[in-house]
């Protein structure tokens, strides 16, 4: 006997910015095309434009470009729900058109800007029912802006959690073997079979999304060390280097907190 499958979970959307952030979610009508697209704008004196566009909730991302008509680069992000987003008139994407990527909620796609032949910088963002019909009164951090609504809507975006992994920020094909706790963070060593390449970054688990002293380094014995660091909001690295065969010695620091291995890993 078939059972009936359990329907999924309605997804819970955040705003599609840095946490903490606050723009105009404006749901103007009539005459915008979807009725119920959300235009986000500037608030007060914090410009738009540039700013990082993330996943409302999580699911598979779809990368495309219209070229200079209709949503310009845009982004659709189908959700477990059978739900969908849509992120359009953007200037950067972190994936070439035809390309796509599973995303955290919070992971981030691109950045705002003017692609589409729009007049001025801002980001077009859908909810879509599982039929492909648009909601007409999306919600984004428990904010519901209805037709004819502007309201502004500050973001609780990656404030909970770091929205990269180690795996993310390295690439494909890399994997954790190892990893050392620091005050506010972690620093994680990756290897890439395919390619005898090891990797190193530092995430941040506090403090995040505000840029402060960080460090990530890789150094094959025998070799040179090379090190990133510097003021960042989430993550230091990637730091790359080939080792296969090799010992190797990596660490890195977030704040006054650091690790250094010995050689080690040297398989």
């Amino acid at each position: 006997m078939l059972l009936p499958q359990a329907a999924s979970a309605a997804v819970s959307h955040k705003s599609p910015f840095n946490c903490g952030k606050t723009f105009y979610a404006n749901n103007w009508s009539p005459g915008h095309s979807p009725s119920g697209a959300i235009d986000w704008q500037d608030y007060g004196g914090d410009d738009i434009n540039g700013e990082t566009v993330r996943a409302t909730a999580s699911g598979t991302a779809y990368f495309n470009d219209a070229g200079s008509t209709s949503y310009g680069k845009w982004v659709e992000v189908r959700h477990s729900d059978g739900t969908s987003t849509r992120y359009a008139h953007l200037s950067t994407m972190v994936k070439s058109a035809g390309g796509s990527m599973s995303v955290s909620q919070g992971t981030t796609i691109g950045t705002v800007g003017a692609t589409g032949g729009v007049s001025a910088p801002h980001l077009h963002y859908e909810q879509r029912t599982s039929s492909g019909a648009v909601d007409t009164s999306p919600t984004v951090d428990g904010v519901t802006v209805s037709l004819g609504q502007k309201k502004a809507v500050t973001s609780t975006n990656t404030c909970s959690s770091n929205p990269y992994t180690p795996e993310e920020v390295c690439g494909g094909g890399y994997t954790v073997i190892d990893s050392a706790a620091l005050t506010g963070g972690r620093t994680y060593l990756l290897y890439n079979s395919g390619n005898g390449y090891n990797c190193v970054v530092t995430l941040k688990t506090t403090n995040l999304g505000s840029a402060s002293a960080m460090s990530a380094f890789l150094e094959p014995q025998g070799a040179s060390r090379t090190t990133d660091s510097g003021s960042y909001g989430y993550y230091a690295g990637p730091v790359r280097r080939a080792a296969s065969g090799q010992c190797v010695k990596w660490g890195g620091s977030n704040g006054s907190s650091s690790y250094t291995s010995p050689f080690e890993h040297c398989g």
